[in-house]
């Protein structure tokens, strides 16, 4: 036997065992159980802070009313918000760099930590400027939770798992859009707003424990040079950016020297910040970018995305509750339709457009139905039905959930590899930072009209004592303490007051719906899938770098396809008439060395009718011959794996496009190679889809 049948395997498939003896090697089997073990033990963990980040997104929307009725501030109530998403944002890239120089667990930890010190001080602050400040360090751990949480599942789950993780991770997004705003109801109204913060400390510490104990992941040390200074340049324009808009026409006025000076400081800080990233070894974000047309208007849009989404996701609550009179839980509920249109539009557009290939109409569409969307919310007031709010609720967040998804993806497609990861952060970073603006215009809009509206309202009134339209405006319980009569005329200052808000945006979303129609439709790549929820759905940016993204795309896209049709292809590619069946029965022996055919329909759950025609196939043609019960290659099914082998490589490498050209990086090549040695004849990848249909030859 020659060194080549002995050694590592056929190329392609390193590390097959070649068992002719037909001997079984079990020892190993508990050793994979348990490390199987561990890793969903350690999966748990990164799900749990996964769950911190994503639910204090969501959760705190529908108490923020009960909040500022408690500390005072109702016009401070954006701050609440911004606090949280600026930092978090800032934070985003440095935790991702840092992790990779010193260790992404230590990371990780730190993270968590920061994030329950934050979380445990918002619990316990006692006026709004103390929220806001511990919103901020809650924000700085926020960004360590989500960077770290998927960037650690890469470091101990292969490429072929990666996807099915990630999807988990997805789903807790998902979840937790849903649930956040009931929970943060049920919480205010059942026990205390400060169990909106208090709740993460014991998910904090189990996920603290566990990490510790459990999480065993190899110390690799990666040199960044860490753009501090670009990093601290985009935060204090953005900071800049949002005070601007909190506190001019409200605190200072707009010609005031604090409002003109914050914002020539700036414009100041933004010409500084292109200047360093021009001179950056390793940019936040790439000047370079802005060349693409493609990115530019994406990344605009994205920003009005991040404006229109989460101005109405913070003030909604407040309309529910002050003007209607809900309670936080069904307040919650109430922005169940707007959550649900979200989910189900930004799912069902990616899936489209991955497999279609057409993606524009998205974009343009999704612009033009929430600017529809924000003039039906303009149109509430405090006589709506329940079923007219549910019903505009629904649109918005259909037009939002349209658009969401294909931002990500067409900017994927239309950079180079090597620009792939920080294309990708760059888009969701623009809507991390349209957040925060859309938020504080919104508060500024809402605070400015409502002290107007409310002296109105209250104009020749006779008020108790103590009660005033500046005491009303900062705490909206007043409302009860008025006379009957009073009453209406300031719940219609507060209805019109927020819901004025959205006219003023609507014409934000027409300018991104004129922009989607300068996108230019360029071919899909075939490695471009539907991003998951967490591109879509976090608040801060996502940073992973080129490599994850395609693991990503790849792990997903070849497990998909091996469901279906991979094993005719290669069969065909290799120059050979098998049954798909039987191409996945001689790759499977190939790599676990035996095969019996019996045990295998139990562990694989392919129907024992198929492995056994399979099977008569491969012994027929030679392929394999039996040792006792189980069946071994023989040299011309040896050389047949190697070739199957080869053509499941070359039909994972066209999936990358034009990124598999000839100046490829080595990683992609080291990519390549290790998902086919996974997939090859893998559980993952069965030949059919349950029915004994399309397996003929």
């Amino acid at each position: 036997m020659s060194s080549q049948d002995s050694g590592s395997g056929t190329p392609g498939v390193p590390g097959a065992p070649d068992s002719r003896d037909g001997s079984r090697t079990h020892e190993s089997v508990p050793d994979d159980r348990a490390k199987s073990s561990g890793v969903l033990v350690s999966i748990g963990a990164l799900l749990l802070g996964m769950l911190l980040a994503a639910l204090d997104q969501t959760i705190v929307s529908t108490a923020l009313p009960t909040i500022v009725s408690d500390l005072g501030g109702l016009d401070h109530l954006s701050w609440v918000v911004t606090a949280y998403l600026l930092a978090s944002t800032a934070a985003t890239p440095l935790w991702g760099k840092l992790g990779d120089q010193y260790g992404r667990k230590k990371l990780f930890q730190a993270a968590i930590v920061i994030f329950l010190i934050g979380s445990a001080l918002c619990g316990i602050a006692q006026n709004m400027p103390q929220l806001i400040g511990f919103r901020a360090l809650q924000g700085l751990g926020g960004g360590g939770l989500m960077v770290l949480s998927m960037a650690i599942v890469g470091d101990i789950v292969s490429p072929r798992e990666r996807g099915k993780y990630q999807g988990l991770f997805g789903a807790v997004f998902g979840a937790t859009s849903v649930l956040g705003p009931l929970l943060g109801g049920l919480f205010t109204e059942h026990l205390n707003w400060r169990w909106v913060f208090y709740v993460n400390l014991p998910i904090g510490v189990v996920a603290l424990l566990v990490i510790a104990t459990a999480l065993h992941i190899p110390v690799r040390s990666r040199k960044h040079r860490i753009d501090y200074l670009g990093t601290f340049l985009i935060a204090s324009v953005a900071t800049c950016l949002v005070l601007v808009a909190s506190l001019g026409g409200t605190t200072w006025g707009w010609g005031s020297p604090q409002i003109v000076g914050l914002a020539v400081l700036g414009v100041l800080l933004a010409v500084a910040f292109v200047y360093q990233e021009f001179r950056a070894a390793e940019p936040v974000l790439p000047m370079k970018l802005f060349r693409v047309r493609t990115f530019t208007l994406s990344a605009v849009i994205s920003f009005v995305v991040g404006f229109a989404m989460f101005g109405a996701m913070t003030y909604l609550p407040t309309f529910l509750q002050i003007v209607h009179g809900v309670s936080p839980t069904m307040s919650g509920v109430h922005m169940l339709p707007m959550v649900l249109g979200l989910l189900i539009a930004s799912t069902g557009s990616g899936q489209v457009v991955s497999r279609t290939g057409r993606w524009k109409v998205f974009p343009v569409a999704g612009t033009a139905v929430t600017a529809i969307g924000l003039l039906l919310l303009h149109n509430l007031d405090e006589n709506s039905s329940t079923f007219e709010m549910s019903a505009y609720f629904f649109v918005f967040g259909f037009g939002l959930g349209l658009v969401m998804q294909v931002l990500v993806l067409i900017v994927q497609n239309a950079v180079p590899y090597e620009d792939l990861g920080v294309a990708t952060s760059g888009a969701t970073f623009f809507r991390s930072i349209g957040a925060s603006f859309g938020v504080a215009v919104f508060g500024t809009i809402f605070t400015n009209r409502l002290a107007t509206k409310l002296t109105d309202a209250l104009s020749g009134q006779q008020l108790p004592p103590g009660v005033s339209p500046d005491s009303l405006g900062a705490d909206p319980r007043g409302i009860s303490q008025l006379p009957p009569a009073v009453q209406p005329s300031v719940l219609h200052a507060y209805s019109t007051s927020i819901t004025d808000v959205f006219v003023y945006a609507a014409p934000v979303a027409l300018l991104a719906f004129l922009l989607s129609w300068f996108l230019r439709e360029d071919r899909l790549r075939a490695s471009v899938t539907a991003p998951d929820a967490t591109e879509t759905l976090a608040s801060n940016p996502v940073e992973r770098s080129s490599y994850d993204e395609v693991v990503r795309a790849l792990s997903a896209l070849g497990t998909r396809e091996g469901r279906r049709e991979i094993y005719e292809k290669i069969t065909a590619r290799a120059g050979e008439d098998l049954l798909p069946a039987a191409s996945w029965l001689v790759l499977r022996i190939h790599r676990y060395g035996w095969a019996e055919p019996s045990a295998l329909a139990e562990r694989s759950r392919v129907p024992l009718p198929v492995i056994i025609e399979a099977a008569r196939q491969v012994e027929e043609r030679h392929l394999a011959e039996r040792q006792g019960l189980d069946l071994v290659l023989t040299p011309a099914g040896r050389e047949l794996a190697g070739r199957l082998a080869a053509a499941r490589e070359e039909s994972l490498a066209e999936l990358l496009g034009d990124w598999w050209g000839p100046d490829r990086p080595t990683d992609l090549n080291r990519l390549v190679t290790e998902l086919n040695a996974e997939m090859c004849g893998s559980d993952a990848e069965r030949p059919h889809d349950g029915k004994r249909t399309g397996l003929a030859a």
